[in-house]
């Protein structure tokens, strides 16, 4: 098989072109794409524990660990012992991180809308159904 036809090299290439868009209009923002994934996440559940957040974006626990680092040095999130079992750790988004929840999503539908401007209302629609089927596939 000629690699340009290969799955693995197709979604990689679309994927790095859709991370290069998101990368350069969130920076306006100060936060790159994962750092999104991780505030969405937080936008939506308010608290979640480091391992709970790795679970949902599919990222590795040590990726995640990282993503957080800097969040938290950034002040957009912070790092809850719990008090009744200190090895637990929450993870909730600061002031500065709510902040950002209604500007970012705007920018975020804008990009969708950018991005998926080449296909038409039906062909959108069934890429994001295949790729939700993808996504579900187990091993």
């Amino acid at each position: 098989m000629e690699y340009t036809k290969c799955i693995n090299y197709l979604l990689t290439v679309a994927q790095h072109e859709v991370f290069l868009i998101f990368s350069e209009n969130l920076s306006q923002f100060g936060i790159t794409p994962g750092q999104y994934g991780v505030l969405a996440c937080l936008w939506q559940e308010e608290s979640l524990t480091p391992k709970e957040i790795a679970t949902i974006l599919r990222v590795e626990n040590s990726t995640i660990s990282g993503v957080l680092d800097r969040m938290e040095k950034r002040g957009l999130i912070d790092r809850v012992l719990n008090p009744t079992n200190r090895r637990s750790i929450s993870v909730k988004a600061t002031k500065e991180g709510l902040s950002l929840k209604e500007p970012v999503q705007a920018l975020i539908d804008q990009l969708n809308d950018q991005v998926l401007s080449i296909f038409s209302p039906q062909e959108k629609d069934e890429l994001i159904g295949l790729l939700n089927r993808m996504c579900d596939q187990k091993g």
